[in-house]
């Protein structure tokens, strides 16, 4: 029998973050444990308001999930049964696939990277987050990026070149831009992504809105830089319709539902040549470990949440030469502070 105890939580940030379209200072988050002979699986379900999650909508979805018959080794059948409870709630079902994994990993005795079949010697570097800020805060930013290979940028504002050229005037590492659907207009994305392509910047997360996809077949026909979907690709069933619009995709666990589903959407990306980046929300070690777990699995890394948070509940992942180290002990890895 799976005990399933769930719990509000408030993820409050080092700073105020700030994409195209929107700023926060905190993030709701939904902290899942499953109990089973004496063993937790932790999971966590982070809920930026933009996406349209809240702890509420969280509390209603858990409310009428019940695991007391199902065993831990019917992960399958339980994956199958949470996804069908209703539509949308990703980042619920997230948290409850999340925990499960770490379950199965501790009753296994084994990592739960193991479990997902990832080799730690290929971790990918990750990328150190810069958001929407002003000039004299990005460069107190910069100095927290220190330990990290690559920076992300947040783009999407009429400060993205002078951004750009505050980051650039502190430090020449590559860039990864997210502009976070700010662009606009396919005209001015191109201007964009033809500038940034001469400051080291090196990919592109999602230029234009997500209805555009017709104009970003055309950008992608003519940009100088590799196009990533983000907001266009949430789950699995969204690949095949944007694969001739980006050169690849973001999966963030809280988009989609999960690993399990994560685990097929790198497949699928694969079989239509799409390059594939691991990101996040602003999470806890927690969701940051599970997408750690299948990180090595992928081409580029954004997961950077523990070191851009004030409360972490768990102790942050090691970073060595920019590489999240996954630890070789039972299930995610979690130590509790």
């Amino acid at each position: 029998m799976i005990e399933f105890h769930t719990e509000p939580f408030s993820l409050e940030l080092n700073y105020p973050f700030s994409i195209s379209n929107f700023s926060r200072t905190n993030t709701p988050i939904a902290l899942v444990r499953l109990q089973y002979e004496g063993l937790i699986g932790y999971g966590e379900a982070s809920m930026p308001p933009y996406l349209g999650e809240t702890q509420e909508s969280a509390s209603h979805f858990f409310a009428k999930v019940s695991l007391r018959n199902f065993e831990p080794s019917e992960y399958l059948s339980i994956i199958e049964y949470i996804d069908n409870i209703e539509p949308g709630h990703h980042a619920a079902k997230a948290a409850i696939d999340i925990a499960l994994h770490d379950l199965i990993a501790k009753i296994k005795g084994i990592p739960c990277y193991e479990l997902l079949g990832s080799d730690p010697a290929k971790m990918p570097f990750t990328s150190f987050t810069i958001g929407i800020d002003h000039p004299e805060i990005i460069a107190i930013k910069m100095k927290d990026a220190a330990p990290f290979h690559f920076i992300k940028v947040k783009l999407g504002s009429d400060q993205d070149q002078a951004i750009i050229n505050t980051i650039r005037s502190i430090s020449d590492k590559p860039i990864y831009v997210d502009a976070n659907r700010g662009w606009g207009s396919k005209e001015h994305a191109l201007e964009m992504i033809e500038w940034l392509a001469s400051q080291n910047v090196h990919i592109i997360e999602q230029p234009l809105e997500i209805n555009q996809l017709a104009d970003m077949e055309w950008l992608k026909g003519k940009s100088p830089l590799p196009l990533f979907a983000d907001e266009s690709c949430r789950r699995l069933y969204d690949i095949e319709n944007i694969a001739n619009a980006f050169h690849g995709i973001n999966i963030k666990l809280m988009k989609s539902t999960g690993i399990a589903e994560a685990q097929k959407m790198i497949a699928k990306a694969r079989a239509l040549d799409l390059k594939i980046m691991m990101g996040c929300m602003s999470e806890t070690s927690c969701g940051i470990y599970a997408a750690a777990a299948l990180a090595p699995q992928v081409d580029y890394c954004d997961l950077d949440s523990p070191w851009m948070v004030k409360n972490n509940p768990f102790e942050a992942p090691l970073l060595i030469d920019g590489k999240i180290q996954l630890p070789k002990i039972a299930g995610l890895g979690l130590i509790l502070k």
